[in-house]
């Protein structure tokens, strides 16, 4: 009897450590010198953290933004569902901010003609050396095309990661295809290029920080921005 109770409790808690073993959590936060969306200016010196849960592919994340140096910046929390299988994936965004319908930015309103939440879904497949990734919003504060309807806000990027002088690179093409205010566009649109750089800076043995740069072009706008940041992580 007590070798079946031993080798039960061995199984139960082999089991808690396999599933503590597959389930990825993560903690970090960034501090970028100007928060830059899809090409469009959003704020100045901005803390953005992220927290987020996965499981075999499935993983739900929160992201946030709020403006360190004006508080009149763009405060945001989002949530994204989104599973990953191989190089394909899958997703649904519930971006909120303190603008939109609502005047009074309260968080859980969520009437059609009156709210702050915009709602995404996104697809996309990484080949390795490419990923290409297609968003498209499909419900709450989305913006209006050249006849005043709802757009259904688009927008497609590809990413280029590559390795040069030991510093992780990303190159970066997004444009938005048809008409809507919500990117301040009136037809198709090269809305995004970009090219970062990400370099790991060693504190300690067991402590680095990565720090990024990156450039960042809206030839729609004719705007163009330098933004540099750091990501604390555990």
């Amino acid at each position: 009897m007590k070798r079946i109770v031993l080798l039960a409790m061995g199984m139960v808690l082999g089991g808690i450590a396999l599933a503590q073993e597959e389930i990825e959590t993560t903690i970090s936060g960034d501090v970028v010198s100007s928060y830059i969306w899809r090409g469009q200016d959003l704020g100045d010196v901005s803390l953005q953290p992220t927290l987020g849960i996965g499981y075999q592919g499935l993983s739900l994340t929160a992201w946030g933004n709020v403006g360190l140096s004006n508080a009149a910046d763009t405060k945001e929390l989002d949530l994204t569902l989104s599973y990953t299988m191989g190089g394909f994936n899958i997703g649904v965004t519930d971006y909120w901010t303190n603008a939109g319908g609502d005047p009074q930015a309260r968080y859980f309103k969520y009437n059609a003609h009156a709210t702050n939440h915009v709602f995404e879904a996104n697809i996309g497949y990484d080949f390795g050396f490419a990923s290409l990734q297609w968003y498209s919003n499909f419900a709450g504060n989305d913006g209006m095309n050249n006849d005043g309807d709802r757009a259904y806000s688009s927008y497609f990027e590809v990413n280029a990661p590559f390795k040069l002088a030991t510093v992780d690179w990303t190159a970066t093409a997004g444009a938005v295809p048809f008409a809507t205010d919500y990117y301040g566009t009136t037809g198709f649109a090269v809305t995004n290029l970009a090219l970062k750089a990400t370099k790991e800076i060693k504190i300690t043995d067991t402590f680095s920080v990565p720090v990024f740069g990156q450039v960042v072009a809206n030839p729609c706008s004719q705007k163009a921005y330098l933004v540099l940041g750091f990501t604390l992580q555990p």
